[in-house]
């Protein structure tokens, strides 16, 4: 799958070649992928695949857009698996690189194979328990937290491991301002209160919790627990 400049680098009229048709444009005219075709060990091996299905491979390359991995039984000197950086983990990472390392054995779940592009897109996500699940029954409940990210419409706060949650700069203080970073910065610690789980779009609406203090801020109170624990329960735990 080498670049070229021109079709002529590869073809000549009257010449007979193996396509897959991908399309069809106005008047029925075809829209042929000669590349889906160029390795036929290759084409044959994404084939197999079906979406849903569970396979293992190697990580080879870990870049900031995403994971290149060595599916098991690929064609020698290929590299046929793709994970994108929202495919990675459920957590939130700044690189995936917190997530995994070349040279690690990961199992994942097929989303798309391609002949087309020659890859297989893969997601390790989708073969982890969604947190939020275990969190829903926090709605109304009163957290302190870290703010772990600030944007000029609000603050992301961490509520309990891989679960965050967005309040609205309207939401941060009693008075006026233009940004959130004027009030709070990046690690302070702050009270919300869970307004809303949204588990069809993967989000935790926050609110204000309590009364704002002399500076019109609402700030962490000691009277509310802190991160929720949201983890599955050990199996020496024996009290109900």
């Amino acid at each position: 799958m080498r670049q070229i400049e021109h079709p002529s680098e590869l073809f000549e009229v009257g010449q007979e070649i193996n396509a897959e048709e991908i399309g069809r444009w106005r008047e029925g005219q075809l829209h042929l992928s000669a590349r889906a075709c160029e390795i036929p060990a290759l084409r044959s091996f994404l084939l197999a695949f079906e979406r849903g299905q569970v396979v293992a491979g190697t990580v080879s390359e870990v870049h900031n857009f995403g994971v290149f991995v060595h599916v098991d039984g690929e064609p020698d000197g290929l590299c046929t698996g793709f994970v994108r950086v929202p495919d990675l983990t459920w957590a939130w990472i700044n690189h995936p690189s917190e997530a995994v390392e070349a040279g690690q054995r990961i199992t994942a779940e097929v989303i798309i194979a391609e002949t087309r592009s020659g890859q297989v897109t893969l997601s390790l996500k989708a073969l982890q328990e969604d947190p939020l699940i275990r969190f829903a029954d926090q709605v109304g409940r009163v957290l302190t937290g870290p703010i772990t990210k600030i944007v000029p419409f609000g603050v992301f706060v961490q509520l309990a491991p891989d679960v965050v949650g967005f309040l609205h700069l309207s939401e941060l203080a009693d008075e006026r301002v233009e940004t959130p970073d004027q009030l709070v910065d990046e690690g302070e610690l702050i009270t919300v209160k869970v307004a809303e789980v949204d588990l069809q779009r993967h989000r935790v609406r926050l609110g204000a919790a309590g009364r704002a203090d002399s500076t019109g801020l609402i700030r962490r109170s000691l009277d509310h627990p802190p991160l929720a624990d949201t983890s599955p329960p050990s199996p020496l735990d024996t009290s109900p």
